[in-house]
């Protein structure tokens, strides 16, 4: 196809055929724990793996303290993709479906002079290699960033997660509570509230074989990805989403039949069945924790705050962002970054005395 110009016809077409399944990619952005049973088993059998570290030029931008660097390391999971910025005790941060670390490049900026700050790919996203057999739910997930910190040789991070990134650092927090350090909990999965209703006809879709067009129509057309139809109302200011960073969001997806297959299978495994088995062992996490929450967010209610700071024994502080959305930690992000660097002072302090 010609991407400088194509025909008015193809072109609404094309948006005619994807308008009913663009509408439900925002609740994509939902996606939550799942397959934690299995998980539960297996927590602990991992064998030692000895890292396998590479670097990319890639991935640049301006930083007050320091630059990033995009490296891979080899896990059994895959050779899994991170951006890192920063000296010090370790903050991970997990992005949700859909997206990658490109989501907190604001984050790793501005904190990275109090932090060594890692931007995880999930598995079946970004730039992280998986093979075509590879488990990609997200207890699937959770186990990977076990995988990923031992082979970094840490011990304990400051982690932080949005999306169905939450839902993973509540699995991750749960299984695994000696590695954290502190948790913060963003707009998320949460117990029973996902998948909603309204994104079964996007999983159809995506199971009969459609997700590939409906993502090359966001990226030839990229107000089809700003639009109300589409990923429009996750953000408080869509208009102000840049081509590039839907090119960074999306372009993976497309690079191999394979990775678009991953991110099918990452879909077809959502279940709130792993949330729920979790729910014991997150009512005796005492990791100090943070919940910022958008009050203005169609997808995840406000209550679910209230639900994670009701059930979560650590929690410390929970904030609202008036009129904020579920991608706040990219628009808002002076606001939670000033909530962070507040959040981890508290905890060492206390970790301290």
């Amino acid at each position: 196809m010609n991407k400088n110009k194509v025909d008015a016809g193809v072109r609404e077409k094309c948006w005619q055929t994807v308008r009913p399944f663009a509408a439900l990619l925002v609740g994509a952005l939902i996606v939550g724990p799942y397959l934690v049973g299995a998980m539960l088993a297996q927590a602990t059998t991992d064998a030692p793996v000895t890292p396998s570290i590479r670097v990319s030029e890639g991935f640049v931008m301006n930083a007050k303290k320091s630059s990033p660097i995009h490296r891979s390391v080899q896990t059994p999971s895959g050779r899994i993709s991170y951006t890192e910025q920063g000296t010090g005790s370790v903050a991970l941060f997990v992005h949700g479906v859909l997206l990658n670390g490109y989501l907190w490049r604001h984050q790793l900026a501005d904190l990275s002079d109090i932090r060594r700050c890692i931007a995880v790919d999930l598995l079946a996203h970004g730039d992280t290699e998986i093979a075509p057999d590879q488990d990609v739910s997200v207890t699937a997930n959770a186990k990977m960033l076990k995988e990923l910190l031992d082979a970094l040789n840490i011990d304990q991070v400051d982690l932080v997660g949005n999306d169905s990134g939450g839902g993973i650092a509540q699995i991750f927090a749960a299984l695994y509570p000696e590695r954290i350090r502190s948790l913060t909990l963003t707009d998320c999965d949460t117990h029973d509230n996902w998948p909603p209703q309204a994104f079964k006809p996007f999983l159809e879709m995506a199971a009969a074989g459609g997700l590939r067009g409906t993502l090359e129509a966001m990226l030839s057309d990229k107000s089809v990805y700003r639009s109300p139809q589409a990923l429009g109302p996750a953000y408080e200011h869509p208009e102000q989403v840049s081509d590039d960073s839907i090119e960074q969001y999306l372009r993976p997806f497309l690079r191999t039949e394979q990775r678009t297959r991953d991110l099918q299978r990452f879909l077809a495994a959502f279940d709130n069945k792993q949330t729920l088995a979790i729910e014991a062992r997150l009512k005796t996490l005492k990791a100090p924790t943070l919940i910022v929450w958008g009050t203005d967010d169609v997808y995840f209610d406000v209550k679910w705050s209230h639900w994670l700071a009701d059930n979560i024994p650590g929690t410390r502080r929970r904030v609202e962002f008036k009129g904020a959305r579920v991608f706040f930690p990219e628009e808002r992000w002076e606001e939670f970054n000033t909530e962070l660097r507040a959040h981890w002072l508290a905890a060492q302090q206390k970790s301290a005395s």
